[in-house]
């Protein structure tokens, strides 16, 4: 989903999003009446490594909730299966609001690529918020013989066994970059999963992978060095990081190829609604401080998207349709 496309369907609810966040009306949970929510701490389960855009994000988040809220907000990584793990562990807590997920548009897509998903990306979770979108771009080693993505197709038909791509695991928006443009071109491409983000670019730097599409504030500094070299931006629009890189669709080229990967916070289940409202005024409050936007995420490439839960909740539904049809005309089968 286009960051433009996003931005535009955010943008009329805005005046109305700060309206609904300051007002619980009559009838309040009982958790907010004297201060009794939040009474104890708090924490923000990053279902992925440290290091990658969540982990960053999060702390960020957490750092600035604390104080807000009065009690401490804690950062905890919860890795494993491409982020199955730490997701299914926040869709088995209570829903008092102690605990929140910080997830990827992976969320919106997992069901499609394990058979067996332990929980239900829409039922077993609570929208928070929207909070930003993460250019994802398709790196080689700078050994790689492809100096354009044109070129780097070309080389992945020529060769027997194919290209090899690290990913954060199995559903994870690395894979679901990669696959879709093995669909779209017929390269041929090997995946090689690893538990997190953080076993990417070292393993990408050393040679034993020969590309990925992943997030730019990891790849970032090493493609200002080069050591690793960027063929194209797998997101709708390029990125101002890299104003001479163009996108996959314009480059291989591949129209209709785009994928915006989103930040979202979500809450378990059942969590109250005035609770609910709290955290998003809260988290969009920390999300529209100009000095953290410029100094903590415009630097990493992280572009800010807040909304209401609702909006939020839209936006999940239609990702699911979207990406849906995208793994179906891919063939990507379920493991």
């Amino acid at each position: 989903m286009a960051i433009k496309v996003l931005r535009n369907r955010l943008r009329p609810l805005a005046l109305l999003a700060a309206a609904l966040v300051f007002n619980f009306g009559p009838g309040a949970s009982e958790l907010l009446a004297q201060g009794a929510w939040p009474n104890r701490p708090l924490r923000i389960i990053v279902p992925l490594t440290t290091g990658g855009s969540n982990d960053v994000l999060a702390r960020i988040i957490a750092d600035r909730l604390t104080p807000a809220l009065g009690q401490p907000v804690l950062v905890e990584n919860r890795p494993g299966a491409g982020g199955i793990v730490g997701t299914d562990y926040v869709a088995k807590q209570p829903g008092d609001g102690y605990t929140i997920l910080i997830a990827s548009a992976s969320h919106a897509y997992q069901q499609y690529f394990v058979s067996k998903l332990p929980f239900d990306p829409v039922r077993d979770f609570e929208p928070i918020t929207l909070a930003a979108i993460v250019p994802f771009v398709l790196t080689v080693n700078a050994e790689l013989p492809a100096a354009t993505a044109k070129d780097f197709i070309a080389l992945a038909r020529s060769r027997q066994k194919g290209l090899t791509f690290g990913t954060a695991g199995v559903s994870s928006p690395h894979q679901l970059g990669a696959e879709w443009l093995k669909s779209m071109t017929g390269a041929s491409f090997v995946h090689v999963p690893y538990k997190g983000a953080a076993g990417i670019v070292p393993a990408l730097l050393a040679g034993e992978i020969d590309f990925t599409i992943g997030a730019i504030n990891s790849l970032l500094p090493h493609i200002r060095s080069g050591k690793l070299r960027a063929l194209s931006v797998a997101s709708n629009k390029r990125t101002p990081l890299l104003p001479d890189v163009p996108t996959i669709a314009e480059a291989v080229p591949a129209p209709g190829y785009g994928m915006d990967v989103w930040v979202g916070f979500f809450a378990s289940k059942g969590t109250p609604k005035e609770v609910i409202a709290r955290l998003n005024m809260e988290i969009n409050r920390i999300l529209r401080d100009p000095q953290i936007v410029a100094d903590k995420l415009t630097p990493l490439g992280i572009d800010v998207v807040t909304s209401t839960p609702e909006r939020f909740a839209e936006v999940l539904r239609s990702d699911l349709a979207l990406y849906e049809k995208v793994i179906k005309d891919a063939n990507i089968k379920p493991e």
